[in-house]
């Protein structure tokens, strides 16, 4: 396995959840990281728990190098100036973990597709998939100035189990076939493209919604088998880490599979097998 040290990564949608985690592990395996989201301190969307100022001071007090970005992915030209201020900053970009993802605003409402609000395709293909595609676009000619690199998309992925929900199902499923299409275009490049999918995370939104706390979440039986967003994040930086990495391009890998692979465990010491509905 590789250092990190040296390395330089964005972490898209960072203020909590599975970015959160992410960003918090590359950069105690070393990199420096920029950690983007809208909200910020003082700021915090929709009064959620959790900023990208946080993250970053998270990653510092780690050890790391954590640098906050405010930045609303649905709008190119903000997008556009994180790569800028990257490039200027670092001179250089090597993992890109395209984790953005604006359904949460919504909720993922159950029912059929019919029924379903068309408010579902904003949330998630205009916030949640168009944005990776565009961080991806202005990302990308940077990458490929190193003649190596890294790019993940964070996924849900059951061996092409329909999730049940037609919106989320369609968005996750478009993810999973942009990282495939990457792939091949940035074999070139040595630049690998994967998508990878956590399983059942113990967020800060799914504790709230089931009125639990980190301290406690054991005694509610639904979160039984759950995990922190720290697993996700120690399988991505495993990935980042493995020289070899580009033997897994192209492929939708989930948490439980690469925990076994590499043999890391969640922050609780648990191995959590991959998730299956």
């Amino acid at each position: 396995m590789k250092s990190l040290a040296g390395k330089v990564a964005l972490v898209t949608g960072g203020s909590r959840g599975a970015g959160r985690g992410i960003a918090i592990e590359l950069g105690k395996a070393g990199a420096t990281v920029y950690v983007t989201g809208r909200s910020t301190k003082g700021n915090s969307t929709n009064d959620w728990p959790g900023t990208v100022d946080d993250t970053a001071a998270e990653i510092n007090a780690a050890g790391g190098k954590g640098i906050a970005v405010r930045c609303n992915h649905t709008i190119d030209a903000e997008t556009e100036a994180v790569i800028r201020q990257i490039r200027e900053e670092q001179g250089k970009l090597d993992i890109l973990v395209n984790n953005v993802w604006g359904a949460h605003d919504l909720g993922v409402e159950s029912g059929l597709f019919w029924e379903l609000p068309l408010a579902h395709w904003d949330t998630m293909f205009t916030a949640g998939v168009r944005a990776q595609l565009a961080t991806n676009h202005y990302a990308i000619p940077l990458l490929r100035e190193n003649g190596e690199g890294l790019i993940i998309h964070t996924t849900f992925w059951d061996d092409g189990s329909y999730t049940g929900q037609f919106y989320y199902d369609l968005a996750k499923n478009a993810l999973v076939r942009m990282a495939y299409g990457l792939s091949v275009e940035l074999k070139p490049d040595n630049i690998a493209v994967m998508a990878v999918s956590p399983g059942f995370m113990r967020t800060e939104l799914v504790l709230e919604h089931h009125g639990a706390e980190e301290e406690n979440w054991e005694e509610s039986e639904d979160l039984k088998k759950t995990e922190t967003p720290f697993y996700i994040g120690r399988a991505i930086a495993a990935l980042a880490k493995d020289q070899d990495v580009m033997e897994k391009s192209g492929k939708v890998l989930k948490a439980g599979d690469l925990a076994k692979e590499y043999e890391f465990t969640d922050v609780d010491g648990r191995y959590i097998p991959p998730f299956t509905m």
